[in-house]
């Protein structure tokens, strides 16, 4: 299934990925999607792979992504090999903007995490990063995702520390691979890790 992590800035999406990630490191249940992206990659925050705008509508074009879109001026873009990994019984993890979550549904089976944190937690943090012209845009966002009828939704409210909240998503994972393992009989020995 393709788990979709969602989220207002300030939530910490990038922070308990990169910590999911290195818990699950080696186990090939899982595959935690690189995201391409016309920006360079966040030094503390999501290593996306960095690509002009042209050569990202070049790929858009030829069907290089299985969902894309634009925010704030940035192109994004998930790739389309991630069907592959879903065919094989494999978890995908990809951070997506809430707007995706219906494109998302309509083509692959779909979970949703919801990162999120208190209204002044956000703010906090967001003032920390010197965006307060973000503040409240964030805040904005913190309002519940609304989300096509059947999708199922999990919400992780990242207050705490690190470690507390990348203990939140990795047992939130874990649960949904063993839910997509009951539903087809997947059961890949988490030994050594899949090919990406």
């Amino acid at each position: 299934m393709l788990v979709l992590v969602v989220g207002p800035s300030g939530a910490g999406k990038d922070t308990l990925l990169n910590a999911a990630r290195a818990a699950l490191a080696g186990d090939r249940r899982f595959r935690f999607v690189q995201r391409a992206a016309t920006r360079p990659a966040q030094p503390d925050g999501e290593q996306n792979e960095a690509v002009d705008e042209t050569t990202f509508l070049a790929r858009q074009e030829a069907g290089a992504y299985a969902l894309s879109w634009r925010t704030n001026g940035v192109h994004f873009g998930i790739p389309a090999d991630i069907a592959l990994d879903l065919d094989a019984g494999r978890v995908v993890v990809a951070n997506v903007s809430r707007a995706m979550v219906g494109q998302a549904a309509s083509r692959f089976p779909v979970r949703v995490v919801e990162v999120t944190a208190s209204p002044d937690r956000l703010a906090r943090r967001m003032a920390a990063r010197g965006r307060n012209d973000a503040v409240g845009a964030a805040l904005r966002l913190s309002r519940p995702v609304r989300l096509p009828e059947g999708v199922e939704k999990e919400v992780l409210v990242n207050d705490g520390t690190i470690e507390q909240g990348a203990r939140k998503l990795t047992a939130a994972l874990t649960r949904h691979a063993a839910v997509r393992a009951a539903m087809a009989g997947f059961t890949a020995a988490p030994a050594e890790a899949a090919p990406r």
